[in-house]
């Protein structure tokens, strides 16, 4: 790393050290690159987002932390559906999917488990700097990227790199800056979640396993932890949250009281530490590309966390993106080729979601996940999306388009059921 003019230079800046933005930079300093991540916060920090995908563990396995997370985590044999409208749950394993190779997960601790990774990209080779927020970010015609930043005793930095990688997560630092973040036009939502003691968990093998609570007012996530405590969350509707009077703690608590299959779980429990609410929880930038710059994660979309799949996405788009960059700064030829890769194989696997998460509290999706049927491998095929195996060729794919198309024709059979659903989504996109 050295000085130009008082500006660092680097060959790519990454801003955010999560797991995307760790991930991309331990693979490309492993290349040999200059690799510079700065992080606003100091690891360990906390961040939401618990549960990880069957998927998730190919993926530890290429960087060699699988034991690693292992130490840290709980392991997550699938994931339970509770439904007031069926009056019972059902849970599906992940050793029923169409790959029998991944049958499990974990539960983590993000905190441990952004550390590790960015622990990780530093053994790499990577230069890391936590506690400096990257403030702005500027593309000369000369080509390369400038950026300056601020540490958090008030120095002002600057950077001189060939590429940047934005993993900003929720700061969203590109897509703010070019003013082409969007809101969600197909689904809105916020969210409040704290972490409890004491709380009831499933029995033996299913402890660890994820519960989904649906209610009226959205759904409920309840997540253990190895270390005894339970992550609980609420997804709610943001008209739901304009009619909260008071604190959130309480709000919380007597939004729990409206779905009693949680209640009973968390009648015992102890609340850890305050409450926390998130607000605009599902947007998506205009593009995730650029002349010099990717972005990755949270940076380009959040969507709505039913499935767990943004640690898996945000790393696997940071396998995907590590090959862009390296192609783009090796080979600048086949870097419009290399851009166009990136951007289809990310969208494929949030696309692919979206189309669930958007239809999640729907009539006709609810009855489809709480009475399974193996026809024709479709249940086998929805493990496999749940188990996050959206990218490689399969005959998954196929079978969620017979699922689509059951769905449709169960939405045309029960027309008023549809309609409501679809006035109810209306109404919520224009509350947000």
């Amino acid at each position: 790393m050295t000085m130009t003019n008082d500006s660092i230079s680097c060959d790519v800046l990454v801003v955010g050290g999560g797991p995307a933005g760790a991930t991309i930079a331990a693979l490309l300093a492993e290349r040999g690159k200059n690799v510079v991540v700065v992080e606003k916060e100091h690891h360990p920090r906390f961040h939401i987002g618990e549960s990880l995908l069957p998927m998730n563990l190919m993926l530890f396995d290429k960087l060699g932390l699988r034991e690693e997370v292992e130490r840290i985590g709980m392991i997550k044999y699938g994931a339970e559906f509770i439904s007031p409208y069926h009056n019972k749950s059902i849970t599906f394993d992940f050793a029923n999917a169409s790959d029998k190779n991944f049958p499990f997960a974990y539960q983590v601790r993000r905190s441990e488990l952004d550390e590790i990774l960015f622990n990780y990209a530093k053994g790499k080779g990577a230069n890391t700097i936590e506690g400096c927020r990257i403030e702005a970010v500027e593309f000369p015609r000369e080509g390369g990227v400038t950026a300056k930043g601020r540490t958090d005793d008030g120095e002002e930095k600057a950077w001189n790199a060939k590429f940047l990688v934005d993993a900003s997560g929720r700061d969203t630092l590109l897509a703010t800056q070019l003013g082409i973040k969007q809101r969600n036009r197909r689904h809105n939502s916020a969210a409040m979640f704290g972490h409890f003691s004491g709380a009831h968990r499933l029995e033996g093998k299913a402890e660890g396993n994820i519960t989904i609570f649906w209610f009226d007012k959205g759904w409920f996530w309840f997540i253990p932890l190895v270390d005894g405590s339970t992550s609980v969350g609420a997804v709610c509707r943001p008209e739901y949250f304009k009619s909260r009077q008071g604190d959130l703690d309480a709000f919380f608590r007597d939004t729990i009281a409206m779905c009693p299959a949680i209640a009973d779980r968390l009648k015992d429990a102890t609340l850890l530490s305050p409450v926390t609410g998130a607000g605009n929880y599902s947007y998506r930038a205009e593009r995730m590309t650029g002349d010099r710059f990717i972005m990755l994660g949270d940076a380009f979309a959040f969507i709505d966390p039913i499935f767990s799949a943004g640690v898996f996405f945000a790393m696997n788009s940071a396998f995907i993106g590590a090959d862009t960059v390296e192609t783009c700064l090796d080979r600048p030829r086949k870097a419009a080729a290399a851009l166009r890769h990136f951007d289809a194989q990310t969208r494929r696997g949030i696309d692919t979601f979206s189309w669930y998460i958007y239809r999640a509290t729907r009539p006709a999706l609810r009855n489809m996940f709480m009475s399974p049927r193996n026809i024709l491998g479709i249940e086998e095929a929805m493990l496999s999306l749940l188990a996050g195996d959206v990218f490689r060729r399969s005959t998954v794919r196929a079978r969620l388009y017979i699922f689509k198309l059951i769905y449709y024709i169960s939405s045309i059979l029960a027309p008023r059921q549809s309609f409501e659903a679809w006035r109810r989504q209306r109404r919520n996109l224009q509350a947000g």
